[in-house]
């Protein structure tokens, strides 16, 4: 047992390891294509976790899930990077997420769902400011990450297949990542409509990743639904302007 451990994640504990990564430039470029990789594979993730954030009642309460997240998102990823040969036999826990992400998106949209939801506000709200609901959402965006990391250290450990550079990589695409969600949350703020758009990307993304089982094996590319996000926010920008300059003409011609 301890042999299998050591084997896994022996590599992390060589300082030697460490040095020779920390001091050669081509380590360093791999390192940077990695991050790169991390933020094109975690546009979708960005998404998910700026939604998931959205049931919280403060910026405040929002942020700090985020934060919690990423301490458990470099444990996992630590975990992970060392078991990874063994990650591709784990397909059963995207079916698992494919359908909470598809789930998520249908109880948003479900009308039947929505007016239960009014029918119990008071309870909901309560409940979303208990300290038990804020370490739920945290748990939710644990598994969210879980889910989408298997598929890009699966494929930095195709580019390289040193542990220390796949993990210093991976802590800097997550910090990036983090990043992109925190802007998607401020511009959701501004802009209602983001909201609704973002869950009809949660809905595409439980769909993608539905796809992407090897009993079905469908694989989207990462490029492909990158234009495709980039095309939803700008229609649902111009379709927010558009209602604001409506709304703005109605409320002049009153």
């Amino acid at each position: 047992m301890f042999a299998i451990i050591e084997k896994l994640y022996g590599p992390f504990f060589d300082l030697h390891n460490w040095s020779t990564v920390l001091t050669s430039g081509n380590d360093w470029l791999i390192i940077f294509s990695l991050v790169i990789l991390e933020c094109v594979m975690s546009v979708d993730n960005a998404i998910v976790l700026a939604t998931q954030t959205q049931v919280l009642p403060t910026k405040k309460k929002q942020e700090e899930s985020l934060f919690y997240g990423l301490w458990g998102a470099y444990i996992f990823r630590f975990l992970v990077i060392g078991a990874g040969v063994y990650l591709i036999h784990f397909w059963e826990i995207k079916v698992v997420g494919a359908i909470y992400l598809i789930y998520l998106a249908v109880k948003y949209f479900v009308p039947q769902l929505g007016r239960k939801k009014k029918t119990t506000s008071h309870t909901i709200k309560g409940n979303r400011n208990s300290s038990g609901f804020f370490w739920w959402v945290v748990i939710q965006i644990e598994f969210m990450d879980i889910l989408f990391s298997i598929d890009s250290v699966l494929a930095s450990l195709a580019v390289s297949s040193n542990p220390v550079v796949v993990l210093i990589g991976g802590m800097v695409g997550i910090i990036v990542m983090r990043g992109i969600a925190e802007v998607i949350m401020s511009i959701m703020k501004k802009i209602p409509e983001l909201k609704t758009m973002a869950y009809i990307l949660v809905f595409m993304i439980g769909v993608k990743l539905l796809l992407s089982i090897p009993i079905i094996d469908i694989e989207i590319p990462a490029a492909w639904f990158g234009v495709f996000v980039i095309l939803a926010i700008i229609v649902t920008i111009v379709i927010h302007f558009i209602r604001k300059k409506r709304d703005s003409d109605v409320s002049r011609t009153k």
